[in-house]
């Protein structure tokens, strides 16, 4: 493996695989199944949950009685994504969460699905949100949702993303990730929008978290790494995909073709993270 691709980080989304799972799965399962990624070392973070309503998201409900049960013993980030000042107050609250991720929505329309916030609103909140992860010690990270288009026919073009950045960075924000949220990127529009946000701004750490059918997923990869992007989300078995799109969900990337690329992790090991994970949800 090449001294490069070591510096790559991964981020393994559990909390973005199962939250659209309808059938709650028991706490303990998923306590079990977090805790055997953490001990795989494969992984450099994990979105393991969210601090959200119960009643949008009911399988996230435990996910403070799930942060209570895992064991850190390596180098392993945990990130819990809010959706508001109530869920950043509780997260920072919580010694083993290291980052806090909020999804900015550049659409309108699916800021509104998932936050019930306008932008002008949303940003107001990131604002206050920003302030308290900072004052809290922890690190915000903001997914930027509909980098790649916007299916609700708004406004859609690289410089909306470029501003955004800029704006939000202003607060203080220095962990971003370009959502794919709706699947629809291809690996040009991937690579010119990465090259040119890192020309613009290089002083932020902007990562990839796409969702993709399994057919492009590897190309996805590709694109963002050659256009210098050194952090990627993926989810075992490609599971996943945002339930507040109102689209036919397309799933994670899959943390499969992530390993394979960047020549990371023993096969066995990760055969046996996906039996646990196919247990865990019943498949």
């Amino acid at each position: 493996m090449s001294k490069v691709k070591r510096e790559v980080k991964l981020v393994e989304c559990p909390r973005d695989a199962i939250q659209g799972i309808h059938s709650i799965i028991p706490t303990a399962s998923k306590i079990a199944y977090i805790n055997a990624l953490i001990a795989s070392d494969l992984f450099d973070w994990i979105d393991f949950g969210s601090f959200v309503s119960p009643k949008a998201v009911p399988q996230m409900a435990d996910s403070e009685e799930v942060l209570a049960g895992l064991h850190l013993s390596n180098d392993t980030k945990l990130l819990a994504i809010v959706a508001n000042e109530r869920g950043v107050e509780k997260a920072v609250s919580l010694d083993k969460i290291h980052y806090i991720g909020y999804p900015f929505s550049i659409s309108e329309e699916f800021q509104r699905r998932n936050t019930n916030m306008d932008i002008k609103a949303s940003f107001e909140s990131l604002r206050r949100m920003a302030a308290m992860t900072q004052d809290g010690g922890k690190q915000m990270v903001v997914y930027i949702s509909m980098a790649f288009g916007n299916p609700y026919h708004e406004e859609w073009n690289e410089q909306l993303v470029m501003d955004w950045i800029g704006e939000i960075a202003n607060l203080g924000v220095c962990e971003f990730s370009l959502a794919d949220t709706t699947g629809e990127a291809n690996p040009l529009q991937i690579k010119e929008l990465f090259e040119k946000v890192y020309s613009v701004h290089g002083d932020v750490s902007v990562g990839a978290h796409f969702h993709s059918v399994k057919a492009t997923g590897l190309l996805k990869i590709q694109a963002a790494y050659e256009a210098g992007c050194r952090k990627f989300d993926g989810a075992l078995l490609g599971f996943g995909g945002c339930p507040f799109a109102a689209d036919d969900l397309v799933g994670n990337i899959a943390t499969e073709d992530l390993l394979f690329y960047f020549e990371r992790g023993d096969p066995q090991v990760i055969l046996k993270l996906e039996k646990q994970f196919k247990q865990m949800i019943n498949v």
